[in-house]
């Protein structure tokens, strides 16, 4: 099946580094014009030089309310990856209100309604479109010293469901996908720490962590017309670890 996507709009939230950067650069060299959307721009920066020359960058927090009125009036909007989240990492008891409310805030909150403002503009425009939540292994399972962060993702494979159902009549798809622990910036800490890293290892099947090719080749297939009878699934790439 064709990976191109000559012609197509997208959006990347959380696209400064990361997987969110793999996701813009790949929908990129694809064909598509690729909004990237993150608070750092630094990163951006570097964002915007990919040599495709199709990448325009938003210096916008998915938090505030600026960037949904932008994401609205985007025409012919075809693919959103709906990418930006967070973690704080507490044993349950420890769990303090502010880390509480900010994961929420992230991961449930700035995600709907970043994929609800992407909906209207793919709605008012008629387009077909596909939404690709960025959720993780962890919306399928539990993990110690992650309470929050496995409510929140669970939150995300509901809302996955529930929006490929509603808006399938629309020709809109929605999916997700739930990576395993991959090496990038935001989890280098945790798996600096060797009884950490073996816990991971001992827990997939396949004895390696991912990586971000590996989640950036599941979202181009979600985002691709070979994927055109799917909506509202969960594409694991967490080598084997909630098989077991």
């Amino acid at each position: 099946m064709s990976m191109q996507l000559n012609g197509q709009v997208a959006i990347v939230t959380g696209a400064g580094r990361g997987i969110g950067r793999g996701c813009a650069e790949a929908l990129a060299t694809a064909g598509a014009k690729v909004i990237a959307v993150a608070r750092s721009e630094a990163d951006l920066a570097e964002v915007a030089a990919h040599e495709s020359g199709r990448i325009e960058v938003w210096v916008d927090d998915v938090t505030g309310d600026d960037v949904l009125r932008k994401i609205e009036a985007v025409e012919n909007l075809s693919i959103l990856v709906n990418n930006a989240g967070g973690n704080r990492p507490q044993a349950f008891v420890d769990v303090d209100v502010d880390s509480l409310d900010f994961v929420i805030d992230l991961n449930v909150r700035a995600a709907f309604r970043v994929a609800q403002a992407a909906a209207r503009a793919m709605l008012a425009s008629g387009s077909k479109g596909s939404i690709v939540h960025m959720s993780s292994q962890m919306g399928h399972v539990g993990s110690p010293n992650r309470t929050v962060y496995c409510m929140t993702k669970h939150a995300i494979e509901g809302l996955t469901k529930a929006m490929a159902v509603e808006l399938a009549p629309n020709g809109i798809r929605v999916n997700a996908v739930a990576p395993t622990f991959i090496e990038t910036p935001l989890t280098k800490p945790m798996l600096d720490d060797p009884e950490f890293r073996d816990f991971v290892f001992g827990m997939i099947p396949m004895g390696k962590l991912g990586s971000i090719d590996d989640v950036v080749a599941a979202v181009m297939y979600l985002v691709s017309p070979g994927s055109g009878m799917v909506t509202g699934h969960s594409l694991k790439v967490d080598g084997g670890w909630t098989a077991q």
